[in-house]
């Protein structure tokens, strides 16, 4: 107990220096599990496989909590939409039977009790909630495959060697500026996030948690010991058209790229539009446009193949018709799988940014909204999945995560692997975004089989 408030199960293990001890000990021999499933192979078949046609009930019922008139869900993070999607999930685990909680982060938890309780257990999961006018998949579609992995081994009577939590992370669309679930688990939460954080209108994360009638300063509370995960396995759709082109069913990623987001301003000098010469104008959009030039250069000379831009907004000041734009702001995304790479795009970029406010009689400023490094998924984690999907007899392919994931965070508490399945045409973030059925089953039974080899392997 502590201030009168019962303690999660996670919380309440011994923390003796023996029992810490012989806690490594036995995450040592949760990679030794790994290793013998990874050879073991089809003695760890399953039972039963997965129903597809629970995991599509369960998408068509979420996907109508938050479902607008234009097709679109908005399930905002903590918006009265995603709440309701919370309760939902939450009854829908305790009907499959498992141990269900909420941490102060809001993170919807269930669990699947394992023999040994002091094992470090195996994590699943990803995100219910959604951008506005989303599709019915984004992170939703990796709970609930999840959720139907873990349904179908409760209802087999199948008892893991450890325990293993269903994780829905709140916000991972960075509504409010971040990743908030998965950093709050992580520890990567401070006072400072929860009293700074606010959304594109305004609306500060402290008093939307307030008025929900949840304690913001709880997030620090959900931190997670590392010595106490041993691995974490998410299922996401893929965002791009890489799987659906070549008509595979499985992707098996091996690496989660990195990404910086600034805005930069430049500004100059507004002006009339007919009495203002071209020469003599310091038009601030005329630095976005020449930098929007030069972006491709920047990648050809500092990125790799794996390197993506994006200008994604502009906006400029005063923004009359008949005026020169005295102030332009805009924001610059920049990705790799590659840190080295990231901060040599980064100096490009100032570099580039210096020479056209010089030439064109401008100033310029930049602010880092956010710095996410890449991850290398776990090699063994990623050796399951593939032998999951190869024993099925699914078409897969290795490849690497052009988008962040609650997994990118996760990992800097334990080893992190992904599946992927293909996005039609690659449509996301909208009411476009699909996945054929027998892909979702796929994936779903591709969970399943490494789910098996990481939380029944031999002991």
């Amino acid at each position: 107990m502590v201030g009168g408030t019962r303690l999660p199960r996670w919380r309440r293990r011994n923390t003796t220096p023996q029992a810490l001890a012989a806690r490594g000990a036995i995450a040592n021999s949760f990679w030794h599990r790994v290793a013998r499933a990874l050879w073991v192979g089809a003695m760890l078949t399953q039972e039963s496989g997965v129903l597809i046609d629970r995991i599509s009930g369960d998408l068509k019922q979420l996907a109508e909590i938050g479902r607008a008139d234009d097709g679109g869900v908005y399930r905002m993070a903590f918006s009265e939409a995603d709440m309701r999607g919370k309760d939902w999930l939450e009854q829908r685990m305790r009907e499959a039977g498992l141990e269900t909680s909420r941490d102060g982060a809001c993170n919807v938890i269930g669990r699947l009790p394992g023999r040994n309780s002091e094992a470090p257990m195996l994590l699943i999961g990803s995100h219910i909630d959604t951008v506005p006018c989303a599709g019915i998949l984004d992170g939703t579609l990796g709970v609930l495959t999840g959720l139907e992995c873990l349904r179908v081994l409760k209802e087999n009577g199948r008892e893991p060697n450890c325990d293993i939590e269903l994780i829905a992370f709140s916000d991972e669309e960075g509504r409010f500026g971040g990743m908030f679930g998965s950093q709050a688990l992580a520890g990567q939460i401070t006072p400072d996030t929860i009293h700074s954080a606010a959304d594109p209108a305004g609306e500060r994360l402290e008093d939307v948690m307030k008025g929900l009638g949840l304690d913001p300063w709880e997030a620090l509370q959900a931190r997670r010991d590392p010595k106490t995960i041993g691995g974490y396995l998410e299922l996401h759709i893929e965002q791009g058209p890489v799987l659906s082109r070549n008509e595979e069913q499985v992707g098996v990623v091996e690496a989660i790229t990195g990404l910086f987001k600034w805005s930069i301003t430049f500004s100059g000098e507004p002006n009339h539009a007919g009495t203002t010469p071209m020469m003599m104008r310091r038009d601030a959009f005329m630095g976005v446009a020449d930098f929007a030039h030069e972006v491709p250069r920047i990648l050809d000379e500092n990125g790799s193949e794996l390197s993506r831009a994006t200008i994604g907004r502009v906006e400029l000041t005063p923004g009359s018709p008949n005026t020169v734009p005295g102030e332009a702001t805009f924001t610059i995304d920049i990705r790799d799988t590659d840190e080295t790479v990231m901060n040599e795009l980064a100096g490009a970029i100032r570099k580039a940014l210096s020479a056209i406010a010089r030439r064109r009689g401008l100033r310029f400023q930049y602010q880092v909204e956010s710095w996410i490094k890449p991850v290398t998924c776990d090699a063994r984690l990623v050796e399951c999945v593939e032998a999951a999907a190869g024993e099925g007899g699914f078409r897969y392919r290795k490849m690497e995560s052009g988008a962040a994931h609650d997994a990118q965070i996760i990992a800097s508490v334990c080893p992190v692997a992904m599946i992927f399945v293909p996005s039609v045409e690659g449509k996301s973030h909208s009411p476009a975004e699909w996945t054929a059925w027998d892909d979702i089953e796929a994936g779903a039974q591709v969970m399943l089989g490494a789910i098996e080899r990481l939380g029944f392997g031999p002991a």
